[in-house]
């Protein structure tokens, strides 16, 4: 069976093309509801969200690859990304990372052996008021440090996972 949006997914698409003067600007958005769909942006979901459109799939690519929220393969359950920019690296941002990946076992960029966590250094969160800045899900964490990664971690334990609801969704991994 070729890959395809559930029918939940595809009618959210449809709302979304109608806030836009066109498919094309309303990209970015249909990434984010196939990336929450399928977990990552394989090749077969961008030339899914392509025909979907009716746009070049080499935009779709372009726009894909340009954006670090969006990953081109398969993450864990839940995605930390911490920002070691420079506000962020001078408050901190760099002891904390090496925390987060002590703690997990793992270094940036890598996912744990359970699938529960994919670990990003990122570049800029925008957050610098606050830093250092880590996301999980949808969830900001202001002024982490160090001394916070554990219960951090706790309570990024207890969040949902956001992607893969689609019933078909192992076939994009």
């Amino acid at each position: 069976m070729a890959l395809q949006f559930s029918p939940q997914a595809d009618k959210r698409i449809s709302q979304l093309c109608g806030r836009y003067p066109n498919t094309q600007a309303a990209c970015l958005p249909v990434l984010h509801v196939a990336q929450d769909e399928f977990g990552y942006l394989s090749e077969e979901v961008l030339e899914l969200v392509a025909a979907r459109l009716a746009i070049p799939s080499s935009h779709v690519f372009g726009v894909a690859t340009f954006y670090t929220m969006f990953h081109r393969a398969p993450v864990g359950k839940k995605v930390l990304m911490m920002c070691t920019n420079v506000s962020c690296m001078l408050t901190g941002g760099y002891d904390t990372l090496r925390k987060l990946e002590e703690k997990l076992g793992i270094k940036a960029g890598q996912t744990t052996a359970d699938g529960e966590f994919t670990l990003i250094e990122e570049e800029c969160l925008a957050a610098c008021a606050d830093g250092p800045a880590m996301i999980c899900q949808d969830r900001y964490f202001l002024k982490m440090t160090a001394d916070k990664v554990d219960s951090t971690l706790a309570e990024c334990r207890k969040l949902p996972s956001s992607h893969g609801s689609n019933p078909h969704s192992d076939k994009a991994h």
